[in-house]
């Protein structure tokens, strides 16, 4: 059976605005594992703001682990237009929202981590919120099989 429906223009952008996005993200979680605190300090974050990251439990590794690596694979997935890339995009939200949970109701890492992680959790959260409805219309129209 040949592939009868045409990508849509946007596909390639929202796609490729979605894996650089979504590569830092893989970047610094990767970097974080390999260099830890030294990693965090050289990009500006202050000593208070290090032990708290670096105090994560373990489950709280496991669902940034999960946010990240899910996001950028999935944002792979809009180029290969592939249909897991809703699931995928569907988890990591669900992840973000563990971690959002975590750093602003079951910890003071709001306090810790400042006003800048506001604006930058309500910047990941549309992300995803897009990519996921981008998907699903996507997979809908039959241009992600």
């Amino acid at each position: 059976m040949t592939d009868t429906i045409k990508a849509p223009w946007h596909l390639w952008a929202v796609g490729a605005v979605a894996v650089l996005f979504n590569a830092f993200g893989a970047y610094d979680h990767f970097m974080h594992l390999m260099q830890g605190p030294s990693y965090m300090a050289s990009m500006g974050m202050t000593p208070e703001q290090v032990a708290y990251i670096e105090g994560y439990p373990m489950w709280m590794m496991v669902v940034w682990a999960t946010g990240v690596w899910t996001a950028f694979v999935g944002s792979l997935l809009i180029l290969l237009r592939k249909k897991p890339a809703f699931p995928l995009f569907a988890l990591s939200l669900a992840a973000y929202l563990v971690n959002l949970l975590y750093t602003y109701v079951l910890t003071n890492g709001g306090e810790i981590l400042g006003q800048s992680m506001v604006i930058i959790s309500i910047v990941i959260t549309a992300e995803l919120a897009f990519l996921i409805w981008y998907a699903r219309a996507m997979t809908t129209r039959g241009v992600l099989r």
